[in-house]
């Protein structure tokens, strides 16, 4: 019988991890006014079998904590074993926002403009250098969780670019309740991805600081069912409860004037053209203001503050190809999603 060649370690920042393993390896990024050493903190586990390479970030807005938890309950469901490929999970990105409950970096750069990176650059760029390097150059697929801005949040959705047809496969088998296809931003994370041939989802939920039950389950659920298809050796979730609702155009209702904003809608809700979404007062109650919706489509993001000033963002509308399903759909997927049985606490594979 011939003999099996082993699997070569994976390497990462200089650091070898055999196959079958699990490791934490700490990239050096740089070193803070205080001399204190700041590293970004990766968990590699490298399969005892051959397979894709994919990694799974989040918090690269450092206040964006919702992917924290996502990934801490993923490494609950992988085992080293009977993986097949390498998961590199990057649960804080921005290491310096998250110490500090803030989306920057203290150079007040936004971490996801400034991709590639320079290992000679700014903070931001430095730490973007360390992560295309090391990580994107490495992988073939990426899951990048985010949530809403401060005192904002997201319907779940999946954000993808219109000319990867791999992403946009992954992005159906994720099933979350609402894909949309972007433009790529110049210094993303995803556009990086994209140079580098790495088909990367990017997963929007929820809000700021905040945990979100339903946002979590979606992802971690559609992490898997990812996984799970690229051959990687995770059990595969229960099926979805019904299509994702998707859209290629989007638009933002903007206050038309300053005041209280008292919203009667919620995400996940279908709007009409034209249909109140709630009305600004002013403090005293004697002026109002109806806000009204775009477009026909589903609500993705809303503010959660009701003190608005004029131009403010307030509702973020998908404009949707069945409009007439959309509520359903959304209520059905939310109901599976909390129904599920497999993300018990206390459930190790």
């Amino acid at each position: 019988m011939p003999k099996t060649t082993p699997r070569p370690p994976f390497i990462l920042c200089g650091h070898e991890v055999p196959a079958g393993t699990v490791a934490t390896i700490d990239a050096p990024i740089s070193r803070l006014s205080t001399s204190t050493e700041v590293s970004l903190p990766i968990r590699v586990i490298h399969g005892a079998k051959p397979g894709p390479t994919m990694f799974v970030s989040a918090a690269i807005h450092g206040d964006e904590i919702m992917g924290v938890e996502v990934i801490r309950r993923l490494l609950t469901h992988v085992s080293a074993k009977r993986l097949c490929g390498t998961l590199l999970c990057i649960p804080i990105v921005n290491v310096f926002g998250f110490v500090a409950h803030q989306r920057y970096l203290p150079d007040r750069r936004d971490l996801n403009r400034c991709f590639p990176g320079s290992a000679k650059g700014s903070l931001a760029a430095q730490l973007a250098n360390v992560f295309t390097t090391e990580i994107i150059e490495q992988c073939d697929f990426g899951v990048d969780l985010h949530t809403a801005a401060l005192h904002r949040t997201n319907l779940p959705q999946i954000r993808i670019s219109a000319d990867r047809p791999c992403a946009a496969e992954l992005a159906k088998l994720f099933a979350p309740p609402a894909i949309i296809t972007s433009s790529l931003r110049e210094g993303s994370l995803r556009q990086t991805a994209a140079e580098h041939d790495c088909d990367v989802l990017l997963f929007e939920a929820g809000e700021a600081l905040r945990f979100d039950e339903l946002a979590i389950r979606i992802g971690v659920q559609g992490i898997l069912r990812v996984m799970n298809h690229l051959g990687m050796g995770v059990r595969k979730p229960a099926k979805s409860a019904a299509a994702s609702v998707r859209s290629v155009r989007t638009s933002w209702v903007r206050a038309s004037e300053g005041g209280i904003f008292r919203a009667i809608k919620a995400a996940g809700q279908f709007v009409e053209d034209g249909e109140l979404l709630g009305t600004i007062s002013d403090p005293f109650g004697e002026e109002n203001h109806d806000i009204t919706a775009t477009l026909s489509g589903v609500i993705i993001g809303r503010t959660n503050l009701p003190v608005v000033n004029q131009g403010d963002a307030l509702m973020h509308i998908a404009e949707v190809v069945a409009p007439d399903t959309a509520d359903d759909r959304l209520n059905d997927i939310a109901e599976a999603v909390l129904a599920d049985t497999m993300f018990d606490e206390d459930e190790i594979i």
